[in-house]
């Protein structure tokens, strides 16, 4: 079973949305969720988990003491311990596969100011960012981590080939789709969508897909090419 540990002062977010649709019909079977709340471990009365940064400025800062307490009420196992920062290395669709495929993950969220730099570096954190922008805390980010591992666990998904034809799974946006009804305020569906000729209905997404890439996406794009020149260039 994939297990997912979240240290947060907000255990009452979790499941949260990933108790909903395909995650939570799989929650309790194939994969498992465990909220401690950081507070738990603190050592007064009072609970507190922040102090104010040394060197002055503004806000606070959570306690190395207090989250080392939290994590290393985890029994040691092998699952990546991760902290969610806009500083960290940008999650992209590899690092959410390779992560999918492992036992799970521990995931420390963040509040206030940030962290202690020196738990950070104590308990081996790995800080991953899911974009250039700023949460109240790593909470949501910690959500979206986990659902887009979740979906990719066997049984999750309706059918496993969803997932290999949408965004990113090539290193290429995903084409366009259609559903009924063939005309919409007179706008059809593209006639090879519906010509039942699978060649070319593959051929046209295959087209849309590298056309999206290459307006939208110069990096993964770039990417892309890149690639496939690899793959083509001769061996030996």
């Amino acid at each position: 079973m994939w297990r997912a540990s979240v240290l947060t002062i907000f255990p009452d977010m979790f499941p949260g949305p990933l108790g909903q649709s395909l995650a939570g019909k799989a929650l309790g079977s194939i994969w498992s969720l465990d909220a401690v709340d950081i507070r738990d471990h603190a050592t007064d009365k009072h609970r507190t988990v922040d102090d104010t940064p040394a060197g002055g400025g503004p806000g606070m800062v959570m306690k190395a003491d207090v989250l080392a307490n939290a994590l290393d009420a985890i029994a040691p196992d092998p699952r990546p311990r991760l902290i969610m920062s806009p500083r960290g290395a940008a999650l992209d669709q590899s690092r959410v596969a390779a992560l999918a495929s492992g036992p799970g993950a521990v995931i420390v969220c963040g509040r206030f100011e940030g962290i202690d730099e020196r738990l950070i570096a104590a308990r081996s954190l790995e800080e991953i960012s899911l974009g250039d922008f700023v949460l109240s805390g790593g909470e949501i980010a910690a959500l979206a981590l986990i659902d887009a591992c979740v979906r990719l666990l066997p049984g999750v998904m309706g059918k496993d080939a969803s997932a290999a034809e949408e965004s990113f799974a090539a290193g290429l946006l995903e084409y366009p789709q259609y559903t009924k009804p063939p005309v919409w305020e007179g706008e059809a569906i593209p006639e090879v969508l519906l010509s039942g000729d699978h060649g070319k209905v593959a051929a046209w997404r295959r087209a849309e897909a590298e056309r999206l890439t290459r307006e939208r996406r110069p990096d993964l794009w770039a990417a892309y090419l890149a690639r496939q020149t690899s793959k083509n260039r001769p061996k030996g």
